[in-house]
């Protein structure tokens, strides 16, 4: 498979970088979940510095995928009705946008909190906001609000993939698969 998009689909690159992500999507709010059920104390510190460093790495490929899409174009969108077109740019715009928002209020919130936020143990970050315990919780809310919009867009994109695929037929979701369809 050709590492740029072709007019029909997307490369190996965009491939790659949208489906890790997917990945480390589940991965984060898996983290997020078990940390949220465990008390205070190093077992929770452990599982929230994890998270941290996955929020950081979506962060970072997030903007290697954004960078990749203003060099290498994706497909054009299939041809179906305007509000399904503009209800498609809508949404991967603000799945963008909360690829960005997630990990920079959970960032912030660490900064808040006056925890450190690094990057697997091997890079410390700098804080983006002084210690501010009311700052601190309301982040705590905005984050997990925009974890829950993070949450049904997701489904909606994946909603919208299958309905392509198995009721239009029109085989929209090999775009984004790694193999061909037969």
């Amino acid at each position: 498979m050709p590492a740029r998009n072709t007019p029909v689909r997307y490369g190996s690159v965009a491939q790659t970088l949208h489906w890790v992500i997917v990945g480390m999507l589940i991965v984060q709010f898996t983290l997020g979940k078990i940390a949220e059920d465990l008390p205070n104390g190093l077992d929770k510190l452990v599982i929230l510095a994890r998270h941290k460093s996955f929020g950081i790495t979506i962060l970072a490929l997030a903007l290697l995928r954004l960078a990749w899409r203003f060099l290498d174009r994706p497909p054009p969108l299939q041809p179906m009705p305007r509000w399904q077109t503009i209800a498609a740019r809508i949404s991967h715009a603000a799945l963008y946008t909360l690829l960005f928002a997630m990990p920079l209020t959970g960032w912030m919130m660490s900064s808040a909190s006056n925890y450190p936020v690094s990057w697997f143990g091997f890079v410390q970050l700098p804080d983006l906001v002084a210690p501010d315990h009311a700052l601190k919780e309301t982040l705590h809310e905005v984050h997990e609000a925009l974890s829950n919009v993070l949450i049904a867009l997701a489904s909606l994109h994946v909603l919208a993939a299958l309905k392509h695929q198995f009721l239009n037929r029109d085989g929209l979701m090999f775009r984004m698969l790694p193999w061909r369809p037969r």
